[in-house]
């Protein structure tokens, strides 16, 4: 667990609760602050992954954890979103995102125990999913001007067009071994 991709991966759990305190400070910077912490987990995402493929550290504990404290991040980003807005056009996004991320992240559990994981394996489709997703959660947690807003609501809107292309990949990918089980 004591390398560096490890360590990046369990510092983006550190700063969840530390994310969700700062966007509820009842102060005027509380909001550009928790977008930039959101960016930093994001960067050291990106940079997690990079080191862990670079410096060969790759661990079946950094395979389990990465996902997860990704997916919580989102999970919190977009309930926390859910309740600022207060409106079915976030709602809804917001759960079909939620939704997909448990059906895909059990689909490939479930293909990996039937030792077919890599016809699951993340896709080019759900890189770009993530972006749109990332984009849309920072400016919506940033919320500095309508603009930003409208981009964030733009981007939300490509994120869960792409959620759902996306699930439907993985889920024709993996429909032959889940048809013959």
């Amino acid at each position: 667990m004591n390398n560096i991709p490890n360590i990046l991966t369990s510092f983006r759990i550190f700063l969840i609760p530390i994310f969700v305190i700062v966007y509820y400070l009842p102060v005027a910077w509380s909001a550009p602050v928790a977008a930039f912490i959101f960016w930093l987990a994001g960067i050291t995402d990106i940079l997690d992954g990079y080191l862990a493929r670079k410096l060969n550290q790759s661990t079946p504990f950094g395979a389990f954890l990465d996902p997860v404290a990704d997916k919580i991040m989102v999970a919190v980003s977009l309930v926390m979103i859910v309740e600022h807005y207060a409106i079915i056009w976030v709602t809804i996004p917001a759960m079909i995102m939620i939704c997909r991320e448990i059906i895909i992240s059990a689909l490939r559990e479930w293909m990996a125990e039937i030792g077919q994981r890599a016809s699951v394996a993340v896709s080019r489709i759900g890189k770009i999913k993530t972006f749109s997703q990332m984009m849309a959660l920072f400016l919506l947690i940033w919320q500095y001007s309508p603009m930003m807003e409208w981009a964030g609501f733009a981007f939300m809107f490509i994120a869960t067009v792409l959620t759902l292309w996306s699930m439907v990949v993985y889920l024709k990918a993996a429909w032959p071994a889940l048809s013959s089980q």
